[in-house]
């Protein structure tokens, strides 16, 4: 039986409420990345607006970068997982088994991450920053297999509460009749044009439902439900204004830089291509004829008058050294705002734990507090998302609710488990020089190997040598030890043994003798 759906009604309402978010998405994407958010109606054969500056486009590409190697550092693990406080407090009481829980963690942390390269989600991602920058938001949807897809402002509207809470989210698509199921394609009537297809996301008991609409009908078996941690969508702001459903972007901010360089750009532009045309000017009455000199190749002798000729000059230079010099003062602003002049990473294939966080340092610096909303709002919520994936398609153990968490370090504090290593090394440093038989008694060399291992997110298993193979091996020692020790004093022995019994043996001959 199929069920009658109002997802394209519900969509054009909330549309006229996404309207001026919209259109502002759009003056900023013409400055910088026009085919990011393209007018409405566009096509294949569209023709897209050139801005006539590229530091429009380059600021973002640098900007988004920059973002990604910090949301998503490509050496370490991003998040950790940690234990709750009453689990912790029970762990410390015993402590073999702390650093076996670490160990077991950074394990799941590193197939985590590995499940970001295998799935390639690093370029979404990328794509999504874009969106963030210039439109000032944009909807990550990660389905239960496979990799990710991105949705720009136009492509999707949303309801949220007063404090910025996602209560409902709708997403608009075009679909073509040929990769519908025969099930699905039953609800077009052989339809051969391209459908929209509605995927409509809603809070209710406590948890997000989905379904999807075509044709003004629900596609059956596209229902769906999951926890509100845990949703498969993310939509994302740049700029929060509580009350307001949608953000807005960085690119925003600079506008009236962008337009006053793109207007300055092109007049220097079209200044320029006026001066550089050659014209030259003949006396209409002088013996010199225009021919003569149109025909005339170089090293030609014509008659004529010299100053019968001119060149047509524009003498506009003072004029365009003015708008240059403004124009070079606005790049300079905007390389300032894109970061296009601050480098804290080395041109290299390998990216160290310190330079991320220096990377952090910086873009918290200047984007005031952007990066920490983004760890809250993406990084989690992409972890736990992640995390339940892998947990469905039983490629990572199964943990108690409630019992461990991911947490996102941010700032300039730490970056996940580097910092754990950097207090590990300070710790044993600083006991280490209260001398040896303080080291030896009162550090656990076991739990600091592990804890190490852990911080490093290096697999200890089979690499360090447990307590049973250690103690196993230190009875062979001494074993050995004590079966050397016994020959050599078998092998001291054995002369005066000889020399006891040969003097013993002299003696009862010379005993027997005197008998």
């Amino acid at each position: 039986m199929l069920v009658e759906s109002d997802c394209a009604s519900r969509f054009e309402a909330l549309s006229s409420l996404r309207e001026t978010f919209l259109q502002r998405a759009r003056e900023c994407a013409k400055l910088t990345l026009p085919t990011l958010i393209p007018e409405s109606g566009h096509s294949s054969a569209s023709r897209f607006y050139t801005p006539y500056q590229g530091i429009g486009s380059r600021g973002v590409n640098n900007l988004a970068a920059r973002l990604l190697l910090s949301l998503l550092p490509p050496n370490t693990p991003f998040f950790r997982l940690t234990l709750q406080d009453q689990e912790a407090q029970q762990l410390a009481e015993e402590q073999q088994l702390y650093g076996a829980v670490e160990a077991e963690l950074s394990g799941i942390e590193r197939a985590v991450m590995g499940e970001i390269e295998r799935e390639g989600l690093r370029a979404p991602v990328f794509e999504m920053l874009k969106h963030l920058i210039i439109g000032g938001n944009a909807l990550m949807y990660l389905p239960r297999s496979g990799g990710a897809k991105v949705y720009g402002i136009d492509k999707y509207v949303c309801v949220r509460d007063s404090v910025g809470n996602l209560l409902e989210v709708i997403i608009k698509e075009q679909v073509s009749p040929a990769v519908l199921s025969p099930d699905t394609a039953a609800l077009i009537d052989g339809q051969k044009d391209d459908i929209e297809l509605f995927t409509k996301f809603y809070i209710e008991d406590g948890k997000w439902l989905v379904y999807q609409d075509l044709g003004g009908q629900v596609v059956p078996g596209s229902e769906g439900s999951w926890p509100l941690d845990k949703p498969p969508m993310m939509a994302l702001r740049w700029n929060r204004v509580d009350g307001e459903d949608y953000g807005r972007g960085f690119v925003e901010e600079y506008l009236g830089d962008l337009i006053s360089l793109e207007g300055l750009s092109q007049a220097i532009l079209e200044a320029s291509a006026a001066s550089s045309k050659v014209v030259f000017l003949v006396a209409p009455n002088g013996t010199t004829r225009v021919q003569d000199l149109a025909e005339a190749n170089s090293g030609d002798f014509k008659s004529g008058n010299a100053n019968e000729v001119s060149t047509v000059q524009v003498n506009k230079q003072a004029d365009m050294s003015v708008a240059s010099s403004v124009a070079q003062s606005i790049e300079q602003r905007l390389g300032q705002a894109f970061m296009l002049y601050d480098s804290v990473v080395r041109n290299s294939e390998r990216t160290t734990a310190f330079e991320v966080r220096a990377q952090i340092n910086a873009l918290e610096t200047a984007l005031g507090g952007t990066y920490s909303m983004l760890s809250n709002e993406f990084q989690l919520v992409f972890v736990r998302r992640l995390m339940e994936r892998m947990q469905q398609q039983q490629r990572l153990p199964k943990l108690q609710d409630g019992m461990v968490e991911p947490s996102i370090v941010t700032g300039t504090a730490a970056l996940g488990r580097a910092n754990d290593l950097q207090n590990l090394q300070t710790f044993f440093q600083f006991v280490g020089q209260l001398g040896p038989e303080i080291l030896q008694g009162y550090l656990n060399m076991d739990e600091f190997v592990k804890r190490t291992g852990a911080a490093l997110g290096i697999e200890m298993d089979g690499l360090v040598k447990s307590a049973e193979q250690r103690q196993q091996e230190q009875m062979a020692q001494q074993q050995a030890m004590q079966q050397q020790q016994a020959a050599e004093i078998a092998k001291s022995a054995a002369p005066q043994a000889v020399a006891a019994a040969q003097e013993q043996y002299m003696q009862q001959q010379q005993g027997e003798a005197t008998q």
